[in-house]
C-alpha cells in the first residue's frame, strides 16, 4: 500500500504563488493532483509520469507547472492563482503510465491540502 503526504496548501492572494509536495512511501509511475471544490465533483489537475511529459487541466495550463525529484516525490508549482483555484487539491498515485485525467485511475490518494485563494 502506497501512502500519500501532501504539504505546502494554504492562503494565497491572486495572483500570488504557492508549492504544493507530495511524498510517497513508496515509488510509483504516474503521479497527479486533483482538486475539489465545495460542492463540485473532483477535478484534474496536472500529471506527470517517469519521464518528461506532464499532462494539464485546460484551466491551469500556463499557470500550473508539476514535477517530479524522483519517483516518491511530485511538486505542483502554482502561479498567478485565482480565487477559481480554491480547493482541497489531493495528490493521486498510479503504477499505470496513462497519466491520466481520469480520478478511477489512481489507486493510491493522499489526505489533502487546502488551497484558499483571496480576491
Amino acid at each position: 500500500q502506497v501512502q500519500l503526504v501532501e504539504s505546502g496548501g494554504g492562503l494565497a492572494q491572486a495572483g500570488g504563488s504557492l508549492r504544493l509536495s507530495c511524498a510517497a512511501s513508496l515509488s510509483t509511475f504516474t503521479m497527479g493532483w486533483f482538486r475539489q471544490a465545495p460542492g463540485r465533483e473532483r477535478e484534474f489537475v496536472a500529471a506527470r509520469g517517469g519521464g518528461s511529459s506532464a499532462r494539464y487541466a485546460d484551466s491551469v495550463k500556463g499557470r500550473f507547472t508539476i514535477s517530479r525529484e524522483n519517483a516518491k516525490t511530485v511538486y505542483l508549482q502554482m502561479n498567478s492563482l485565482k480565487p477559481d483555484d480554491t480547493a482541497v487539491y489531493y495528490c493521486a498515485a498510479s503504477y499505470k503510465a496513462t497519466m491520466s485525467s481520469d480520478p478511477d485511475e489512481y489507486r493510491f490518494w493522499g489526505q489533502g491540502t487546502q488551497v484558499t485563494v483571496s480576491s
